[in-house]
């Protein structure tokens, strides 16, 4: 990245009203996830209008990726910040995270009510069947680059199974706990790469605890610790979400059903912006539309405060040793915790129907390459089929 790296923002390059646009129009049209996202702003920033270079932009992606919480939305904050300082981040990342937002709690009024009709039960119960396969192509998309890191060292090989391994059954076994195991293969990571660093041992024993105490009652400190550990805490971002909400929203504080949890991930993948934004029905389940806001509001906060705080030491991250050893423990277990998240997604499917649902998606996606919306889609036309039909309904 070029300049001075402790610089907050050059020249505003844009006005407001044209970061609004356009980051709005983002977030409005960003169906697909992250992929979608960074090609988007590609486009926009380097591409047509040459506000940031190839190399800057490249440079932010992969400082991103080293961040915990949603990495594409960081971006679209960062280069907002590039674009128009500080009040073009606030700006800029509003109007890529706010239709996102809108969007799952209207959907969310629409499909968790207390007595949806027929067919929107079958919608959600037909698209909800089909995000297991998502979060199987999810991470077999992510393996392949991140296994190539190390393939070369047959010990860090090693290590790399070994993140992988508890990422996945901590997901699928111990699901809100899974941002210790994550932070755990960071830092022994870390410990193995900087052997001299004795003290990265550290306990995470007081974090939990403070954790359980915050979430004991399940009202809405409960709410906002698990909106914290979304937004603040998921290394990898995306699926990685699914298990860390899981396990709150339906094991511990019952706020959902597996059933409305299944769609409450399907509505995050079938409309655009970022895929934290799902944490808004978490929300809105526990707490209607007031819970739905703080929930988006508290998981958001920390990608907003990263970059506003931390925007002009970029340069640095990106070429921290630290920060690309933790990432080296923490992304294979937070590949390993999408995978683990497929498991607890299909064991949430209670008709059979919805499992031969499921392999159709798994079909779709993973041996024919189709695209996660028209799967989602077709999933979610299926049921309302089978639901207008007289078919049984998960409860």
């Amino acid at each position: 990245m070029t300049g001075d790296p402790h610089a907050p923002t050059r020249d505003p390059a844009a006005s407001l009203g044209t970061i609004a646009r356009e980051w709005t129009r983002i977030g409005l049209t960003g169906f697909g996830g992250p992929p979608a996202h960074i090609a988007l702003l590609r486009r926009l920033v380097v591409d047509r209008e040459r506000w940031l270079d190839a190399q800057e932009f490249e440079d932010a992606n992969a400082a991103c990726g080293l961040l915990p919480g949603p990495a594409s939305t960081q971006l679209a904050i960062f280069c907002a910040y590039r674009v128009g300082g500080a009040p073009g981040a606030i700006v800029g990342g509003l109007g890529f995270v706010v239709p996102a937002v809108a969007l799952i709690l209207a959907l969310s009024a629409l499909f968790l009510s207390r007595a949806p009709p027929i067919w929107v039960r079958g919608a959600g119960a037909g698209a909800g069947a089909a995000v297991a396969a998502v979060a199987v192509q999810a991470g077999r998309a992510l393996l392949g680059p991140s296994f190539q890191r190390v393939r070369e060292h047959q010990a860090g090989r090693a290590r790399w199974l070994g993140y992988l391994t508890a990422g996945t059954a901590a997901a699928a076994l111990i699901g809100p706990y899974l941002v210790l195991v994550l932070l755990a293969c960071g830092l022994v990571e870390l410990a193995v790469q900087r052997a001299r660093w004795g003290v990265l041992s550290a306990n995470w024993a007081p974090v939990a605890a403070l954790g359980h105490r915050i979430g004991a009652s399940g009202g809405i400190a409960a709410l906002a610790w698990t909106a914290f550990k979304v937004g603040a805490l998921s290394f990898g971002g995306g699926f990685v979400i699914i298990p860390l909400m899981q396990g709150d929203a339906v094991h511990v504080y019952h706020w959902m059903t597996d059933a409305q949890f299944l769609n409450a991930v399907a509505l995050g993948q079938i409309t655009p912006g970022p895929v934290v934004s799902t944490v808004a029905a978490v929300g809105y389940a526990a707490h209607g539309l007031s819970g739905g806001l703080v929930a988006a509001a508290v998981a958001f906060v920390p990608s907003f405060s990263l970059i506003l705080l931390g925007g002009g030491r970029f340069e640095q991250l990106r070429g921290s040793a630290k920060a690309r050893s933790f990432l080296d423990g923490a992304g294979p277990a937070a590949i390993g915790a999408i995978l683990g998240a497929a498991i607890t997604l299909a064991g949430a499917l209670s008709e059979p129907w919805q499992f031969a649902i499921l392999a159709g998606a798994a079909t779709l996606l993973l041996a024919l390459g189709r695209g996660i919306v028209a799967t989602l889609l077709l999933a979610g036309a299926a049921g309302v089929l089978i639901a207008l039909a007289g078919g049984p309904l998960p409860r």
